[in-house]
């Protein structure tokens, strides 16, 4: 028996703001997108366009509050191969949450508040 990674899945109040923020801080692109004829939710499947895995963003039309993100003590992190430019460029999106200079790492936050961890390619 053998398991992949297939997705992992975060719910967005904004799916729009979300697709944007995405798009512009990191460069994930959308992928497939599943919209019931009820509309009462619709699912949008984001991706770097190098691997297979993907990141599931939930919107559900009737959901108005902010998600409790509890201690938000989890976090998806995404290597970079110039983490000069990319601090640069979340500098001035000012989505930088948390910098750890002694590890050579950096947190962004997204809409929604989820946190993304920035690595370096070593």
């Amino acid at each position: 028996m053998e398991f992949r990674f297939e997705h992992n899945n975060i719910n967005v109040l904004n799916l729009d703001k979300s697709l944007a923020f995405y798009k512009e801080a990191l460069g994930l692109t959308e992928v497939r997108r599943i919209s019931p004829e009820s509309g009462d939710f619709t699912l949008v499947f984001i991706g770097d366009g190098h691997s297979h895995h993907t990141m599931e963003l939930t919107w559900l039309k009737d959901r108005k509050e902010p998600y409790d993100l509890g201690d938000n003590e989890f976090h998806i992190a995404f290597r970079v191969d110039d983490i000069k430019a990319a601090y640069e460029h979340h500098k001035k999106m000012g989505c930088i949450c948390f910098e750890n200079k002694d590890m050579g790492i950096y947190f962004i936050n997204d809409p929604d508040g989820y946190w993304l961890e920035i690595l370096p390619t070593r």
